[in-house]
Formats: C-alpha cells, structure tokens, sequence
C-alpha cells in the first residue's frame, strides 16, 4: 500500500445526533481517521458538539458541508427521512458516504441513491455495522460448517424502550416507524442467510400495530419469511418494548444458535450452541461493532478492498421494507422534501 493509501479518512459529520459517538467518533479515534467538520440546524449545538468531541471545525449548513473539498467521506446519521436527501447530494459532490440504515425512504428512492453512487464511482455503504463483528461472521461459520445442519428456521427481535414522543422515530414526514430503525436489522440479518438457504427469502405476510398519535407509523412489526431452500424465518420489531431485545436464532436440522445481541455485540458478545452433543456458550469479543464497520468502509476506500454491502443490497433491503409495509396495512414511507434556502 502505498504512502497515500495510509492516509487517513477525511470524515464530515451530518448532524449533531448523540449516536454518533458510538458510531463514527469512538472508531474514528480509535482506527486514526480525521473528523474534519460537523454541520447542524443549531450551529450553537454543532460548536458543542465539535469542541466536546475532537472535530476539528463546524461548516454553516449541510450543503456547505457536502461540497467541502476537504472532505473525502460524508457521515450521514440525520432521521430516516433525510438519509436519502442527503445521500444524494452527498453522492453527486463526488463524496464517498457512510450512512445510517436505512439508506432512503422508499424503494424508489434508494434506487436514486444507488444510480447516484454508480454515476459518482465513489464508495456507498449503509451502516449494517452487526455484519462485520465476529458474533455474526461467527454464526455464518457455524452455518458453513454443517454443525447446526441444514438450515430451518431463524427469527430475530430487535426491540427497545419508547422514544419520546417528540422524537423523528414517529414522524411519518420523517420516514420513522419500528420498521424503519429497527426492523431493517432484522430483515437484513435473516436476508444475510440466503447462502444457507437456497437464495433470498420472499415475504409470505406481515402483522403490525400502529403507535397512538402517531397515525400511519408503526410501534411494531412481524414479518414472515420463506427462503427457497424450504426454510422459514421471522422478523420482529418493537418500538415501545419493556426493554431492551436484540436477539437472533438460528435453527437448523442438528442444533441451533443463538445471539442476545447480535446488533450490538459490544454489549453482549455471546453465541450459545446447542447440540446432540451439548450447549456451549462462545465469546466473540467486546470490540465495537462499528470500529470494525469504519476499518472496512476504509479499506474499501483506499484499497478497493471487497466489501458485503453495496447500494445493490440497500435497494433490496428497502424493497422488502415497502413490500412488509404493505402486508400488515401501512403504507411506504413518503419522501422527504428538503426546504430550499
């Protein structure tokens, strides 16, 4: 690799959200990328949020941010409803861009976003961050090696305590629902299996409750799917749970597998197996799952490194979103219109 390649990522920061330094500010230091610059609605809040986390300026607006030349990679972590506003720009100022799931809010925007980074030649990756820690390539062995047998069934929950009611997760406008923040871990989790299964799942019917106030946006969703090779699966999601749930199981012919958190493993890197020869509990390992996540966007960046996520699989993720959407009763998520200035 040449010296250039050791460069590091030049980062901009959409957004002030509090998620991001779980999932961009801790990898970055910890893998050595620069955080250039950070832009908010709030500027007070954006110079908080640069001073309180190491970036190095605050740009006036998004826009500004996106066309910044010292930026090579857009982070963009804003609600639902403006990932692909902000993709697409992003895209079109010839920006490499790591951005939170799902990548827009309905299928035919997602496939903007994927002409937009094809026509770019630059690096677009939603951030499935679960799939590139062990705990999940530690499942996808074990499938792989015939221990658990042929594949049957699989569910995964991901569900969690109420947000505030203020909060973008139950804006319609804003593309929000369990579904959308939740649930695209679980469809894109069981969707991952279809090297084990025959090819990718079809959906077969979907039940979900709508949130009290909050017209048109799900509290929760139940999808079921089936797989080519005969075997089912469940995705689950819940918005307003008594706690915290973000499991997966896998079944299969001579054992199963299971993970209590697969989404965030850093919490809880256990896999337990069970047999004919027994249960055994494996432990993964505590590093986070989004620092492994930034190593790979990056060596995509700089080496053209193979990576498991494209705008190809975010265009099928969301497509089975509406498709889920429309078996329990909803409708897809409307796009967002940015306001010009």
């Amino acid at each position: 690799m040449s010296d250039k390649g050791r460069e590091p990522l030049r980062i901009g920061v959409l957004g002030a959200a509090r998620i991001t330094q779980r999932s961009l500010i801790d990898p970055a230091r910890a893998t050595g990328h620069r955080l250039v610059a950070v832009a908010a609605r709030d500027r007070a809040r954006a110079e908080a949020f640069a001073a309180g986390h190491g970036v190095e300026r605050v740009t006036g607006s998004y826009a500004e941010l996106v066309a910044d030349p010292e930026i090579d990679v857009v982070y963009n972590p804003l609600a639902n409803g403006l990932h692909g506003p902000w993709n697409l720009a992003a895209l079109a100022a010839g920006k490499h861009v790591l951005s939170e799931k799902p990548s827009a809010s309905n299928v035919q925007e997602a496939a903007e976003v994927r002409e937009a980074a094809e026509k770019a030649g630059t690096v677009f990756m939603e951030a499935f961050h679960y799939l590139f820690h062990p705990v999940t390539r530690r499942l996808h062995e074990l499938l792989d090696s015939g221990e658990l047998g042929e594949l049957r069934h699989m569910e995964a929950m991901v569900a969690i305590a109420a947000p505030p009611e203020t909060d973008p997760r139950w804006s319609l406008p804003l593309a929000g629902g369990a579904l959308m923040d939740l649930g695209c871990y679980s469809l894109h989790a069981l969707r991952m299996l279809a090297p084990w299964a025959g090819g990718p799942p079809r959906l077969t019917g979907a039940r979900g409750g709508e949130r009290a106030g909050a017209p048109g946006v799900d509290e929760w969703l139940d999808a079921d799917l089936e797989f080519p090779g005969g075997a089912t699966g469940t995705a689950r999601c819940h918005m307003a749970y008594d706690g915290l749930e973000m499991s997966i199981r896998i079944t299969g012919s001579r054992g199963e597998a299971t993970a209590p958190n697969f989404v965030l493993p850093q919490m809880d890197d256990r896999i337990v197996v069970r047999t004919p020869e027994g249960e055994r509990t494996e432990h993964l390992g505590t590093r986070s799952s989004y620092t492994y996540q930034l190593e790979a966007f990056a060596a995509r960046v700089r080496d053209g490194a193979a990576l498991p996520l494209d705008a190809d699989d975010a265009v099928t993720t969301m497509a089975l979103i509406d498709d889920c959407y429309r078996a329990a009763g909803f409708e897809p998520r409307p796009r967002t219109r940015l306001r010009q200035h």
